[in-house]
């Protein structure tokens, strides 16, 4: 009741923006209403305002109540007058209310705006994706209006292909929505879907397609000439958007990578090697940098122009023409179907016995039965074989053994991955010229089933081999269609899954594609451009992150031996020391090293992911760097410094 009144109250004080958050809850298809989304950004702003203001207590109790080590004039800015011994409790009980209020009030603002935000957000993020998925759903358009198809038959196909074609698939399943359930007909339909979606440029495209369907224009060539524009727009897109991704890669060098070297130079320089040094550097090793990367990592993911996740579906039909036919029962069978069974079963599994690093290549994944177990052992043997001594000889013992056990299991994760992604590449980068030829072959007269044993003789690189066993496939009984759809089912991409799909769609309409198969081609050869001018233009922001790291090593490197080592020999010789280093002596060197230790590997797990997602689209492509980084780290500390 109360939370109503608050947010017809808040809708009364700002109609206009709250309006827009109700468009964007439209546009992301949320399928709330705006006071249910309000009510429930409320509730965040309650819970994280008692989550903070429960945080601001206990701390205001720690500053004053525990002995931490830190000095009066890092927390006390107010200068209030306390004893630390004899205690004054009226103070403490103020602060702590106060501290408690003002971060339960920061909390309350941060929580119920941090949600606000998040329709926005998520509206940006499908507009994105619509945008760079509607050149190939309009190609799949005119596959089915060039065989004949209606327009709201169109629709209705594009739109049970969300693993395909993704946001554009829901866009499109809005229309057909309206159309079959609510009475609107199908040009209302395709208004009602641009006032609500919410890509400018969806909404461009579909206010001209209604605008040819309402005239009689040919709905053919406006969709071919629609493909053509938007694939050369997509093309500008993605430089604006290459260049967006290399300011990111600088900001995360500049902060992330040169920032924590900077501050940890200054912490050493200005002699904070009492309790709170090793407390700030601790902070920026176990959460600055985890918790900056996993930042990065999710907005460069989310900004990315990525292929769909696809999802390929198996529809088997079960033919009931004979069920009516009585057939004599033979004796003696049974033993050959329990035999056919048996060999179903055991066919997989002698398979994979006969390749495993066939299967292992293919689903990278799969290593990790394997390599998991082993690394646990190997943890495990070092676990029950501590020496006994202090907490630190333990950790100092206990670290590299748990960075060789992540090794052991990443590294061959690492290894079948890229030779799945060089594999897939090669065969990304012959799509475009195997369908430039098989559009060429068509274009005289030649079926598309006789293109492909045209092609099969040619030398297509690591394709070829995949286009010998579609041939392969159409001799042994199976049609064009079933052969190329094996094809994608073996080689699960988006870019094969979206061509084979337009591909087979229009193949089931007419035998004369050569105009559709130059479309796909183009779109084949702009995405291959994308991954291929991606990978240029990272590999100098990838190369940067190594040398950044190896710096990182270098100077962490010279500090721990040619610094703090003769530092704390003077401070046990007894030397007198004055200055900023005077309380060196009372800080562990071995915790000091250890910690500048962890920050290295934690920086070289880190950079790593955020490479291989910069650089390839795929933060399991930055496995492959994060081993480098940590196997370079553990080299340089273990037998060089």
């Amino acid at each position: 009741m109360i939370t109503s009144r608050i947010v017809t109250w808040l809708v009364y004080k700002n109609p206009k923006k709250y309006g827009d958050i109700h468009n964007d809850l439209i546009g992301i298809r949320s399928g709330k209403t705006l006071e249910q989304f309000l009510n429930q950004a409320l509730m965040v702003g309650f819970l994280t305002g008692l989550i903070f203001g429960i945080i601001g207590v206990i701390t205001g109790y720690a500053l004053f109540s525990l002995n931490f080590g830190l000095k009066p004039e890092l927390y006390n800015v107010l200068n209030i007058s306390f004893d630390p011994e004899t205690g004054n409790l009226p103070i403490i009980i103020l602060i702590q209310i106060l501290l408690g209020t003002v971060l339960t009030i920061i909390g309350a603002i941060v929580g119920y705006w941090t949600y606000i935000m998040i329709p926005a957000l998520t509206k940006k993020g499908r507009e994105t994706k619509i945008t760079i998925g509607l050149p190939n759903a309009v190609s799949y358009m005119y596959a089915m209006r060039k065989g004949g198809a209606e327009i709201i038959t169109i629709l209705r196909s594009i739109s049970e292909m969300s693993a395909i074609y993704g946001e554009v698939s829901y866009e499109f399943r809005q229309a057909v929505r309206d159309a079959d359930f609510f009475g609107y007909d199908i040009i209302n339909a395709l208004k009602r879907l641009s006032e609500t979606t919410p890509s400018s440029k969806l909404r461009d495209f579909l206010q001209d397609l209604i605008s040819t369907v309402e005239s009689g224009g040919n709905l053919s060539d406006f969709l071919k000439d629609r493909v053509m524009n938007l694939q050369e727009e997509v093309k500008f897109e993605q430089k604006e958007f290459l260049q967006f991704l290399g300011l990111v890669a600088e900001i995360y060098v500049t902060i992330f990578i040169a920032g924590p070297l900077f501050l940890i130079v200054i912490l050493v320089v200005m002699g904070m090697m009492g309790s709170s040094a090793i407390l700030e550097l601790s902070l920026i090793g176990y959460a600055i940098l985890p918790i900056g990367a996993t930042i990065f990592i999710l907005m460069i993911d989310t900004i990315s122009i990525k292929d769909e996740n696809v999802v390929t579906y198996v529809r088997a039909k079960w033919l009931n023409q004979y069920s009516d036919v009585r057939i004599s029962a033979s004796g003696n069978e049974e033993h050959l179907f329990s035999a056919l069974a048996k060999f179903e079963k055991l066919q997989p599994v002698k398979q994979w016995l006969s390749n495993p690093l066939q299967g292992f290549i293919q689903r990278p994944e799969l290593t990790f039965i394997f390599s998991v177990p082993a690394a646990v052992i190997y943890a495990s043997y070092f676990f029950l074989t501590i020496p006994i001594g202090t907490l630190e000889d333990t950790i100092n013992y206990l670290d590299d053994q748990v960075m060789i056990a992540l090794l052991i299991a990443l590294i061959p994760f690492a290894f079948f991955y890229t030779r799945w992604n060089q594999i897939v590449r090669s065969i990304e980068a012959m799509i475009p010229d195997f369908l430039d030829r098989m559009a060429g072959i068509n274009e005289v007269g030649i079926t598309l089933t006789q293109s492909i044993a045209v092609i099969s003789r040619a030398n297509m690189g690591v394709l070829g081999y995949e286009i010998k066993k579609i041939h392969r496939d159409i001799e042994w009984g199976a049609n064009f269609s079933d052969a190329l759809i094996r094809f994608e089912h073996r080689i699960k991409t988006g870019l094969i899954a979206r061509t084979v799909t337009l591909i087979t769609k229009a193949a089931t309409m007419s035998n004369s594609i050569a105009s559709l198969l130059r479309i796909a081609a183009n779109d084949a050869r702009i995405s291959e451009n994308l991954k291929r001018d991606r990978f240029s233009e990272m590999f100098i922001y990838t190369a940067i992150v190594y040398l950044s790291f190896f710096v990182f090593i270098f100077v962490i490197g010279v500090i721990t031996t040619q610094f703090l080592t003769v530092l704390a020999e003077q401070s046990k010789s007894g030397l007198a020391m004055a200055g900023p280093l005077a309380n060196l002596g009372s800080t562990s060197l071995i915790t000091m090293d250890r910690l500048l230790y962890h920050i290295c590997l934690i920086q070289g797990l880190c950079s790593g992911l955020v490479a291989g997602l910069m650089g390839e689209s795929s933060i399991k492509a930055g496995v492959k760097h994060s081993c480098i980084l940590i196997i370079g780290a553990l080299i340089a500390f273990n037998f060089m410094f």
